[in-house]
């Protein structure tokens, strides 16, 4: 079970997601997705606090947990 990561995120800043698994903190794109089909999700977010983000890939509202890594 993967469990979600707890980030400070930006008001605005943009982010890109990893959809790939294969970063190395699992969230963040880093470039690990190279050569296969996967692309990054870029997001922002409308204030400045503390976001829980999917680390498990198995969710249907990524970059955002919602509990599927429980199920």
């Amino acid at each position: 079970m993967s469990n979600p990561v707890q980030v400070s995120l930006e008001k605005d800043k943009e982010y890109y997601y990893c959809t790939c698994g294969n970063s190395k903190d699992g969230v963040f794109c880093d470039g690990a997705h190279q050569g296969s089909d996967f692309t990054p999700k870029q997001f922002s977010v409308n204030e400045d606090k503390d976001y829980y983000l999917c680390s498990c890939k198995k969710n249907d509202g990524a970059p955002f947990c919602d509990g599927a890594h429980l199920k």
